[in-house]
C-alpha cells in the first residue's frame, strides 16, 4: 500500500520566493484602495523585516469610505501621485520598520506590483538591493532610476 506523506498531499513546497510573494498577495487583502490592491513584504535573510498594504494613514478615513479623489479628479494610473489619500505598501513597509527600528540595508522588497518613482526613490535610500515583483506597473522613470541606483528587479512568474 502507497502512503502519502503530508507535503505530498498538498503539493510541491514553495520556493522562498514563492513563498514571500503569496505573503505579500495576503497582505494586498487589508488595502483599502479602490483602483488597485498592492501587498508589499520586506526580507532579508530569509526573515520578514515588515510589511504594507496601500491606503490611507492612520487614523485617516479610507478611500473606500471616501471615495477615490484620483477617480474624481480623473487622474490616469502612474501619474500625479501626490493627489492620492494613500500611501503605497511600499511606502508603509518601509515607515513600519522605520517605526520599530528596523534597519533595511541589504534588504529584498517583495512586491505584488512595481513600484512608482517616489516608492523607488525611497528604497533607494532605506538601502534595499532587490526587488521581486509580480505584476508590472506603467511608470519607466522608477525603472530608470533603479536600475541607475544597481537595484536588481525580478519578476517573478506565475
Amino acid at each position: 500500500m502507497n502512503t502519502v506523506t503530508p507535503r505530498q498531499a498538498q503539493g510541491r513546497r514553495p520556493s522562498w520566493d514563492e513563498y514571500f510573494m503569496e505573503l505579500a498577495e495576503l497582505v494586498s487583502k487589508r488595502s483599502t484602495c479602490l483602483r488597485r490592491k498592492v501587498g508589499a513584504v520586506l526580507v532579508k535573510d530569509k526573515h520578514i523585516l515588515s510589511s504594507g498594504y496601500n491606503g490611507a494613514p492612520k487614523d485617516i478615513a479610507h478611500c473606500e469610505l471616501t471615495g477615490c479623489l484620483r477617480e474624481k479628479l480623473k487622474i490616469p494610473s502612474g501619474q500625479r501621485h501626490e493627489l492620492c489619500r494613500g500611501l503605497h505598501a511600499e511606502q508603509n513597509a518601509i515607515l513600519q520598520a522605520a517605526i520599530y527600528g528596523v534597519s533595511l540595508a541589504n534588504a529584498t522588497l517583495y512586491c505584488t506590483n512595481q513600484p512608482c518613482f517616489i516608492c523607488a526613490k525611497m528604497i533607494i535610500n532605506a538601502g534595499i538591493k532587490m526587488i521581486i515583483i509580480k505584476g508590472h506597473y506603467p511608470d519607466k522613470q522608477a525603472k530608470d532610476f533603479l536600475k541607475k541606483a544597481k537595484i536588481k528587479v525580478k519578476i517573478l512568474k506565475p
